[in-house]
């Protein structure tokens, strides 16, 4: 019983990461594989806001051996994981249990504004009062913004946030629902170009489901929709592109900042 109630032990990019996660609530999946593969090398400090056991930003840090990895997390018990699975992995870097949307929260937390050069997150996609919360706590803190953020627009709080934490030059990179543009180009705004939008479908045939957004604060480089990224063959299985993508051999964005 002990082990089915524990967390489940779980490889990511051909074997490169191994985590410990909940086997119950959530789990990172493709968002979070997609996310990590679509980060540029960086030698300065890399930050994954919401993230969970820490997939996204260990594994964004494969390619960069120098760099320091901060794991911001509001629930405790995931932000635990992270930290196990960060001292694994032999990373350098903390894990931080704080509310992005609250500036002095986090400041007191221990996250100073400008001091990341990549700054990486898959927000909650929905917001307080939208959608009928998870009865999981863990699904519902990872999918849904917290009911204080209806005040303000949700997404907007979130990303301004993350940006905040983002030196200038810095690298910005975000996973979300496509039916979200519109609010995550005005919350963006001018303060990051060079912006690159991905789509991310499916199948062929199918709408695009995710967005990936990659882009450079304070560049002002115009925006860019690139070809489509196909996930799944009419089968069902993965597309050549996809399973390089999750054994960590192909790497999304490779030419941008």
């Amino acid at each position: 019983m002990a082990e089915a109630d524990g967390p489940s032990e779980d490889a990511f990019f051909g074997g490169r990461l191994v985590v410990s996660q909940p086997r119950r609530g959530h789990r990172s999946g493709t968002d979070a594989v997609l996310l990590a593969m679509s980060a540029p090398a960086t030698a300065g400090e890399i930050v994954d806001i919401g993230a969970g056991v820490g997939v996204v930003g260990l594994g964004a840090a494969l390619r960069s051996p120098g760099a320091s990895v901060t794991l911001v997390e509001t629930a405790p018990d995931l932000a635990a994981l992270a930290e196990a699975n960060r001292a694994r992995a032999g990373r350098a870097g903390r894990v931080i249990v704080a509310d992005i949307l609250n500036a002095r929260a986090r400041r007191a937390a221990g996250l100073a504004d400008g001091q990341a050069a990549l700054a990486l997150t898959n927000p909650p996609f929905h917001a307080a009062g939208r959608v009928r919360a998870p009865a999981d706590a863990g699904r519902a803190l990872a999918h849904v913004l917290p009911a204080e953020a209806r005040r303000g627009a949700p997404l907007a709080l979130w990303i301004r946030a993350c940006l905040a934490l983002l030196a200038p030059g810095g690298a910005f990179r975000m996973i979300h629902r496509a039916d979200a543009l519109g609010p995550t180009l005005e919350a963006i705004g001018g303060r990051i170009g060079a912006l690159r939008i991905l789509p991310v479908h499916p199948r062929a045939d199918a709408p695009a489901t995710r967005l990936l957004l990659a882009g450079v604060k304070g560049a002002r480089a115009p925006l860019a929709i690139l070809p489509g990224l196909v996930l799944h063959e009419a089968g069902g299985g993965f597309t050549a592109c996809a399973r390089a993508i999750a054994a960590g051999e192909a790497h999304l964005f490779e030419n941008a900042p």
